[in-house]
This record gives C-alpha cells, structure tokens and sequence, in this order.
C-alpha cells in the first residue's frame, strides 16, 4: 500500500545546500510549515548522522504553524572532485488528538500512516575571494541558529510534557538546589576545620623548640651550680689548710 502524500510543507523541497569553505561548522535551515487542522509529529533522519547536527531532530508542529530546523554540517576536508551522497529525510505522522506520549505514538504508528520527504545535500565552495567573508558569515549564523534551536527544542519539550511531569522536574530542580546548597556548607566547614588544623599543627610544630631551649637553659644553669660549688670546695680546703 502506497503511503500518504506528505501534509508537511517543506522549504526548500528537494535540496540542502551548504556554502564553504569548510573549516568551520556550516548551518542551512529546513522550514517546516502545517498547513492542516491537526497537529503533526515530525522527525529530520540523515544517512550521515555523525556529519550533521540538528536541532530539533524531532517534536510536534501545531496546527497552522511551522517551525524552522537547523541543520549544522560538521568540518571537513572537503574534496571537489567527490560528490555528496549524503541524503536527509522528514518523516511525519498526524498526531492523535488525546496523545500524551510521543514516543508512543511514532512506535504504534502503522506504516500506512506515515509520510516522508527526502533531500540531497549539496555543497558549494565559492571563490577565493569570497571565503574570508563567507568564514565570518558562517560563524554569525551558526551563532544565532544554535540560540534558536536550543529556544525551539526546550519549547517542543516542554509542550509534550504534561503538568505532572513539569512539577516533577522543577521539585527535580528544588532538590538539586538544597543539596548543591547543603555540600557549599559542608566544604565551607572543611575548610574551616582543615585552617583550625593547619594552626593546631603550627602550635604542635613550635612546642618542641621552646622546650629545647629550656633545656638548654637549665643545662647550663646546672653547670655553673656544679663549677660553684666545686670552686666553694677548693677554697675551703685551701682555707683549712691554712689555719692548721
């Protein structure tokens, strides 16, 4: 059985052109426009998955609204004399109306249900004197579509989830907060502790050297005691002497 003409409006329809010089990640965007009363669930696959980032790569497009997909090409050695194969794909499914799971829905999808568009890609290398401000040009709007499509992928979460699920990642949140606050405390105290014996060990350090010194002292104190009474002794003896 032939599948469904695809409800997807894309632009462009056949092709995915990339601009070199290739040193840098190159951004094209893929516009996809539903056009119907139904809301439609959208996946972008590429025979080259590990060439190309995209954002979104997957999500849900309301009724009679569109959204715009960036597709980055990776850095490359590029080689004029090979031709691209590289190919993407848009599949697409009519959303139920009572979905509430999206994974749910592209696994009991049935294949007579789902619709796909294919494109090519193909790169252009401009001239030489071209590159220097195609490079600076590449870099502004891989810049600006990474901004958006982060922007477009948290909205296209947060839509397929439901308000029990939102209030379980933000209590998530909350929870990850106090325990990031409560190990702050605990590395506040150890650091105090590890200062206290720091100081503690200083104090351990210079008790040694102290007593040293008192012994010293009382070793010499001790000696002239002895070399007193020893000279005491000989003038008494001298002094007997005498007398007798």
């Amino acid at each position: 059985m032939a599948r469904p003409e695809q409800v997807l409006l894309l632009e462009p329809q056949h092709e995915l052109r990339f601009r070199g010089p290739f040193t840098d990640v190159v951004t094209t965007t893929l516009k996809l426009a539903n056009p119907t009363d139904r809301n439609v669930c959208f996946k972008v696959k590429t025979t080259a998955p590990r060439r190309y980032c995209v954002r979104p790569n997957s999500g849900v497009i309301d009724a009679g609204t569109s959204i715009n997909v960036s597709v980055m090409l990776q850095p490359f050695d590029y080689d004029p004399n090979e031709k691209s194969k590289h190919k993407f794909m848009v599949q697409s499914l009519l959303a139920p109306p009572d979905m509430t799971d999206t994974e749910g829905v592209w696994k009991d999808a049935k294949p007579e249900d789902l619709m796909d568009s294919k494109l090519r890609c193909v790169f252009d290398m401009p001239a030489e004197n071209e590159k220097t401000h195609e490079m600076e040009s590449n870099k502004i709007a891989s810049s600006l579509s990474k901004s958006e499509s982060s922007t477009l992928s948290m909205k296209s979460m947060v839509s397929s989830l439901d308000d029990g699920e939102v209030k379980k990642i933000m209590e998530e949140c909350k929870r990850l907060q106090t325990e990031v606050q409560r190990l702050r405390e605990e590395n506040k105290q150890i650091r105090q502790e590890d200062d206290g014996l720091r100081m503690r060990k200083s104090t351990v350090m210079s008790a040694p050297h102290s007593s040293t010194a008192v012994r010293v002292k009382e070793e010499g104190l001790s000696t002239r005691v002895i070399a007193l009474i020893v000279l005491f002794f000989v003038v008494g003896v001298i002094v007997g002497k005498l007398a007798l």
